[in-house]
């Protein structure tokens, strides 16, 4: 179980944001914190501690007005900490080689490759093709419904027909290096950790990253047991460096 730092970029600047408000018609979203310091000054302390495998997110649409000053933000993160940091957001099979080259051990891709509500197979091997299986993180992020969790995509605004079980893991573990899967119902709300999603993502034979709701300590504890011990997590909105009470260096003793 390891601690994954994260860097989210949202319109130009590092935010911490309830990803479900993001609207792209309006560039808007309801913001938990924002900041001034770019993305370089959080790579960087991310570097101090030896934390590696965080996340760096583009969450502006491609093609919108604030997606280049976003991406910029990306790179910068990149080139501070490299081999240490994935990329995410926009990233298909023709543009990610540029964030790798750039110095992302990895890149995060969805609605690349959920597509019309269901797996894109062509597109998913396209990405194989263009970096290899080993630099894929697939994020898997989704919303409870009646029929399980539901892969959610294009920035959790559209709900796929993709349920998050043990089938899925199979069928896209040979494509990926990890999972990446945020609890959008309680992400960027600090209202604590989805265990029953943590209880399903045990089960992946791939290393896999959750992430939202997690609060406090004790949250970290519940989800180091009812994840095995297997599941590595992301803290966003509660941590110290962005408005929350929770300290890197206690979080790193926490599951010492």
């Amino acid at each position: 179980m390891e601690f994954r730092p994260c860097i989210d970029i949202h319109n130009g600047k590092v935010k911490q944001i309830v990803g479900s408000s993001l609207d792209d018609e309006t560039q808007s979203a309801k913001e938990n914190f924002a900041t001034d310091r770019g993305s370089r000054y959080y790579a960087g302390l991310y570097r101090s501690y030896g934390l590696s495998g965080g996340h760096v997110i583009n969450l502006n649409k491609a093609g919108s007005m604030y997606y280049e000053a976003s991406k910029a933000q990306v790179m910068e993160a990149l080139n501070e900490y490299p081999q240490h940091l994935m990329a995410g957001g926009g990233i298909n099979a023709g543009n990610a080689s540029e964030y790798i080259d750039a110095g992302a051990s990895h890149v995060i891709v969805t609605s690349y490759v959920f597509s019309d509500g269901v797996i894109n197979d062509d597109n998913l091997q396209k990405l194989v093709k263009a970096v290899g299986a080993g630099r894929i993180v697939l994020d898997l992020s989704c919303v409870y419904t009646d029929n399980g969790y539901r892969v959610a995509t294009d920035r959790w605004q559209k709900i796929s027909d993709e349920t998050v079980d043990e089938r899925l893991f199979d069928r896209l573990g040979s494509s990926c290096d990890e999972f990446l899967v945020h609890a959008v119902g309680s992400e960027g709300r600090s209202a604590g950790i989805d265990e029953r999603l943590v209880s399903i993502l045990a089960r992946s034979e791939k290393k896999v990253c959750y992430a939202g709701g997690i609060s406090s300590y004790d949250d970290i504890r519940r989800l180091k047991e009812t994840g095995d011990g297997r599941v590595d997590f992301t803290v966003g909105s509660a941590l110290e460096i962005f408005g929350g009470s929770l300290g890197i260096e206690e979080i790193i003793e926490c599951i010492r």
